[in-house]
């Protein structure tokens, strides 16, 4: 009869994992080192996961369920009128980025890039966070239509696709250049011109 899963053990693979692939990239990571940085023996990874593929999911799983934690308050606040929710939500991803030194990225991008070619599981992951991430998004400007902060002519499901790929290419950007003028530029020029 097979130990049950230890779920110590599965949450420390998927956090040293995660922030291995993270930095690294997910066909740069291997399983040994994996384990190694979790200090978990290596056979014990296939106790918890079925392939790393199957991991590759679950460390997305957590990255979004952690920015949907951290961030997704913010565009629920009613304090804010709708967009300086829009504005503070993007500010605080960015802050996020800035805090790494803009050398890791989004594992959200990154894995789309690296992983979705091979991976049809990690692929579909992926859009059903894109999906979210929009829907989310889009009913924080549905709101600010209704109030007249965005304009009628707008689509807030258009709006929120929009503002996503434009972040995720700041992002993109800023791991390249190690600064924050690309979120200056999604801050200054692009999320004006997509809300007004």
């Amino acid at each position: 009869m097979p130990r049950p899963a230890n779920p110590e053990i599965r949450s420390r693979l998927l956090e040293k994992g995660g922030d291995l692939i993270s930095t690294r990239g997910f066909n740069a990571t291997g399983v040994q080192e994996i384990t190694s940085v979790a200090d978990v023996p290596k056979g014990s990874f296939y106790n918890y996961f079925e392939s790393k593929e199957a991991f590759a999911v679950e460390v997305l799983t957590d990255y979004w369920d952690s920015v949907v934690s951290t961030y997704g308050p913010i565009l629920t606040d009613n304090n804010l009128t709708p967009l300086a929710r829009i504005a503070r939500y993007f500010a605080g991803l960015a802050e996020f980025h800035e805090r790494r030194r803009y050398a890791v990225g989004c594992l959200i991008g990154n894995m789309a890039l690296e992983v979705t070619p091979s991976s049809e599981r990690v692929r579909v992951k992926l859009a059903a966070i894109y999906r979210q991430w929009t829907a989310s998004l889009t009913e924080c400007l549905r709101e600010a239509r209704a109030r007249g902060e965005l304009p009628a002519r707008k689509d807030p499901a258009q709006v929120a696709v929009a503002l996503i790929d434009a972040f995720e290419g700041a992002v993109t950007r800023a791991k390249v250049e190690r600064n924050r003028l690309p979120f200056d530029s999604f801050e200054g020029f692009v999320l004006p011109a997509l809300v007004t």
